[in-house]
Formats: C-alpha cells, structure tokens, sequence
C-alpha cells in the first residue's frame, strides 16, 4: 500500500497541480490532506475548488480554523484576502473539516498535534523565533492522546521530517506544498534558509514497516511570486520565489 502525504497548500494552485500530477506518475492507492489549505494571497478559491473536486481525506489546519472562527483584526493579512475571496458555504466547510483523521492500519493524521493545531508536533519554537527539535519529553506529552498509533502525520511547520519517535511510532511531516515558511510572515526572517520546492511525501508499507520518501518539485513558483506581488504581498513573493525572507 502506497499513500500520498500533502499538507500546507496555502492556496498555491500551481504548486499542488505539480504535486498532483508526480503523485499520479507514482502511483498512489490514495492521498491525505493535512490541512491549511487555502490561506495566502494567491489562489484561494480556485485551490478550494481543486481540493473540493478531489474529495481527499482531509485534516482541518489552524488556517482553515482560523478563517471562520477569528475577526479581521486578529486575522493575518492573508487570512483576510482568503476569507474574502471564499464563499461563506466555502470558510465554513472548510472549518467542518475534522482535527484528526484515523486513516486505518494504525495510522492517525493531524495538522499540528493530535490535540491542537496551532502546536508543532515535531518542534520547539524559541524566544528568538528559531525553531529546534522538540525534546524527548515534550514529544512524548505531545503523543499522549495517540497512544496505540503506528504511525502519526503532521504538518503546520512546514518542515519535513520523518522521526522514529516514543513507542517506536513513526512520525512524518511531508512539508508544505505551497508555501516554503509560513502564512503569517513576521515569524521567517529568524528561520534557517529553505528553498521554494514544492514538497509532500509517500508512505509504502513494506511488510510490517512502511517506508518513506520525502520528494521537494521544482513548479513554476514564479508565477506564484508574480501573483503575490499583483496582491501587494512582496513578502511572500520573496519566500515563494526564494524559499525564505531576507
């Protein structure tokens, strides 16, 4: 069994056509959405409407959350141009989408933690905005609520990542699609250098194990910088084209 791993879309169209089109030159008996699917200035309606024509299993982001529940003033400028550009019946399936996802074979799928998806599973977020691996400890407390899983997905770091974690349980961070640091910008410029690659990963079981490949896509991320700067959002224009600001 063979299954596709994408998370993090952040509304970049062109980033998840690419990404779809090598998940089917792959082969996949299916694929796993982790969340945050549209916010940014970029495509947010036409990549709702891609995501809503697949139907995929998908895990409900902190941003796909956010974009009902939180006012204006508490929204990122790109959660505010998404939720503008979606329909009322589009912000609110999105918010319908579940916290977590039991995919079967004891695999479990989240966005942040099992628990809270504004929590990074996998790292620990300093004063100084850089980021670290999360102590043993801290990850374990994280998986309290999935104990019996074979297998834990996340997302929301944007940073991919496969750990051999507590009670020999697999945790996979695929990346982020379409966004190389975050959707809400003033927390990059202390992150480590990344690249604009569009990137998601396959989990294949192979006997009793599954094994795992990290993929990073070259796409045409200058389109999606030159529709970030036509939204006056040089910001991201920078981190698409780029993979980091400076």
């Amino acid at each position: 069994m063979r299954i596709a791993v994408i998370s993090d879309v952040h509304g970049n169209l062109p980033a998840l056509e690419a990404v779809l089109a090598d998940i089917k030159g792959r082969g996949a008996d299916f694929t796993v959405n982790l969340g945050d699917c549209v916010t940014s200035p970029l495509w947010p309606t036409e990549t709702f409407e891609a995501l809503q024509s697949l139907a995929l299993p998908t895990v409900r982001g902190n941003h796909d959350r956010w974009i009902e529940e939180l006012p204006d003033d508490k929204l990122s400028p790109a959660g505010r141009f998404a939720r503008n550009a979606l329909a009322s019946e589009q912000r609110r399936a999105l918010h319908s989408l579940p916290s977590r996802i039991d995919v079967g074979d004891g695999i479990l799928a989240c966005h942040g933690t099992p628990d809270d998806d504004s929590t990074y599973l996998l790292e620990e977020l300093l004063d100084d905005g850089r980021f670290v691996p999360a102590r043993r400890d801290v990850l374990e407390t994280r998986l309290e609520s999935a104990a019996g899983a074979r297998v834990v997905l996340c997302g929301h770091s944007h940073r991919q990542a496969v750990i051999h974690g507590p009670s020999e349980c697999l945790i996979l961070n695929p990346g982020s699609v379409g966004c190389p640091v975050f959707a809400d910008i003033p927390v990059a410029p202390n992150l480590e250098y990344r690249s604009p690659h569009a990137r998601y990963a396959t989990l294949t079981k192979k006997g009793e194990r599954w094994q795992v490949e990290l993929l990073a896509l070259e796409y045409d991320w200058a389109s999606a910088s030159e529709r970030a700067l036509a939204n006056n959002r040089p910001e991201w224009a920078q981190a698409l084209s780029l993979g980091y600001v400076k």
